[in-house]
């Protein structure tokens, strides 16, 4: 019985230090987000994308509210150019902190979730950053399709401060023909 106690604390240490490892140290969650203001439409400036937004042009994040902590999401872009092939995801993103709404899940494909924190937003609801304790993945989001270059150096500082490194962020090019 000893032997099996004592399997299982080392079991669950090691899982605790693989997480910890695998997952870096905590990332900067914005402190409140009013989620009525967050939603609506937001245009990817620049990102570190995930394998189905490589070449991404004209990508738009677009935010509604199904329930309290039920969010529709619809992520389009043309693939790889701004003429290329339309292409739309709806996943559905789940509110998990509610004292910040700061903290979601995606989920693109039942049962899988992802960690998708809302690392900044700035008081006008103008400008985001979207991020991941991994720092695999980050989104450099505004309102318009084209910021100031004082700007977007300020937000991918901020990308920076928290863990991302420079070099692996990238200009997602962005037409001003989807200026609503």
């Amino acid at each position: 019985m000893k032997n099996i106690i004592g399997l299982a604390l080392i079991a669950i240490v090691f899982l605790l230090i693989f997480q910890s490892c695998r997952q870096g140290p905590p990332i900067r969650m914005a402190k409140k987000v009013d989620l009525d203001r967050f939603m609506g439409d937001w245009y990817v400036i620049a990102n570190i994308p995930t394998f189905i937004e490589k070449g991404a042009h004209n990508a738009i994040e677009s935010y509604s509210r199904k329930s309290e902590t039920v969010i529709d999401t619809r992520f389009t872009f043309n693939q790889d150019s701004f003429t290329g092939p339309k292409k739309e995801y709806n996943p559905t993103g789940f509110v998990q902190d509610i004292p910040s709404n700061a903290e979601w899940k995606m989920q693109f494909l039942w049962p899988f979730k992802s960690e998708y924190i809302i690392v900044y937003v700035d008081s006008e609801y103008q400008h985001t950053i979207v991020g991941r304790t991994k720092r695999d993945y980050v989104w450099i989001m505004a309102r318009q399709p084209v910021i100031d270059q004082q700007k977007l150096d300020e937000l991918i500082q901020i990308a920076v401060d928290e863990g991302y490194q420079r070099t692996d962020i990238n200009l997602v090019p962005q037409s001003n023909h989807n200026i609503p």
